[in-house]
């Protein structure tokens, strides 16, 4: 793979610098650099500018709608909009279920549910872990049971991530309980608004409800909701899983964030010094470089193979681990740059509602520090990723 990039690629590149340093909400931006949450307004203002622009699902292919952007591409603009401190898009639409209903989903709900994603009109959410069925999901227990032309959905999921703006949720849930684990499972979609449905929210060790419980009582989901076949679920749910591993690795955060800490190491000093030039300071700083530098490319080789029409195997998983190790490893050398403004733990710094103590960069250290602990639990924990890529590549 040549890693060099070509006349054509930088041109985009510059078109993808020039497109944010005009687009991109200052507002919106300033908060992203601050470590502010952004709610639901700041998400769906950035949504619809991407959108506008034909830009939004960017890994979509053209006939659902999409740019169908290369391997290199996609990089090139994650790598800008993480410079640029521009928004995360919100993922589970857009890079976890459109490529389902895309691959296993009938013309029906591609023709209705892929416009309602692209126009912010749905707001979905995902439905897989439970409180005893996180890494190993195929133990779930939420129960669907045929009712004429509905499912019955009864159960409780957990860990839903902004479950509170979603309209939609798609969920896995359990058809069969005489069969094996993965064979009774299977792939519905549903609306949120039913009656029956109940989100709780989950207070974070940052302050922040950014995830929820959400309970199912005896809600009637139609028949036409199920994506696939019954009982299939579980490939269904692996298909995902692969393009979600590997969007956690989040290269692009990853290098935005790397920069941020040598400018805060330029500024903070230890011994009278640029603690950027303190050796055990700058040796860390370099391994997680280098680490960075070596996913980044093999981030790129990956997404090459998925837009081959391949999907991602279990490099999707090394990406995970590795990916999230890396963004740990940012923050904690954060943690440490910033000293003794991190200690203080002020959840409303990241709602924006207390100038921070300390300089603006130090607000929200501790708390991001904190709250991204789970990288290496949600997706399936990192312990998880390691057994399947020893049984995979070693035949462990």
């Amino acid at each position: 793979m040549d890693l060099n990039y070509s006349d054509e690629e930088k041109a985009f590149r510059a078109e993808v610098r020039a497109f944010l340093a005009e687009n991109l909400p200052v507002d919106v931006s300033d908060k992203v650099r601050r470590g502010i949450s952004l709610g639901k307004e700041g998400h769906e203002k950035w949504h619809a500018t991407l959108n506008a622009r034909g830009w939004l699902a960017y890994n979509w292919p053209r006939e659902f709608g999409g740019a169908e952007w290369n391997a290199v591409q996609r990089h090139i603009f994650e790598e800008e909009c993480a410079a640029a401190y521009a928004p995360r898009i919100v993922p589970f639409g857009l890079s976890m279920l459109a490529p389902v209903l895309q691959k296993f989903g009938t013309k029906e709900q591609q023709d209705h549910y892929l416009p309602r994603i692209l126009s912010g009109e749905d707001w979905w959410c995902q439905g897989y872990s439970e409180p005893g069925a996180g890494s190993d999901l195929a133990s779930l227990k939420t129960r669907a049971v045929r009712d004429g032309d509905h499912y019955v959905v009864n159960g409780q999921k957990t860990w839903t991530t902004l479950g509170q703006y979603a309209n939609w949720i798609f969920c896995l849930v359990r058809t069969d309980p005489e069969a094996k684990q993965q064979e009774g499972i299977s792939f519905l979609l549903i609306d949120m608004t039913t009656p029956g449905i109940t989100v709780r929210p989950i207070v974070l060790l940052d302050g922040t409800p950014e995830v929820n419980e959400v309970f199912f009582d005896d809600v009637r989901v139609p028949v036409e909701n199920l994506v696939g076949e019954e009982n299939k679920g579980w490939t269904y749910a692996k298909y995902l899983l692969t393009h979600e591993r590997t969007n956690i690795a989040g290269v692009g955060f990853s290098q935005a964030g790397l920069d941020a800490v040598k400018r805060i190491a330029r500024i903070e000093t230890a011994n009278g010094r640029p603690l950027i030039e303190n050796p055990h300071f700058a040796a860390r700083l370099a391994q997680i470089e280098i680490d960075l530098m070596a996913m980044a490319t093999t981030n790129m080789r990956i997404i090459s193979q998925a837009a081959s029409g391949q999907a991602p195997g279990v490099e999707s998983s090394m990406l995970k681990v590795k990916g999230t190790i890396i963004r740990q490893e940012i923050n904690d050398l954060t943690r440490r740059a910033v000293g003794p403004y991190a200690m203080p733990f002020a959840s409303e710094a990241v709602e924006g509602d207390n100038a921070p103590i300390g300089p603006d960069y130090a607000g929200p250290v501790a708390a991001h520090y904190f709250n991204n602990r789970k990288l290496s639990i949600f997706g399936g924990s990192n312990e998880i990723q390691r057994g399947i890529i020893a049984k995979v590549k070693m035949g462990g």
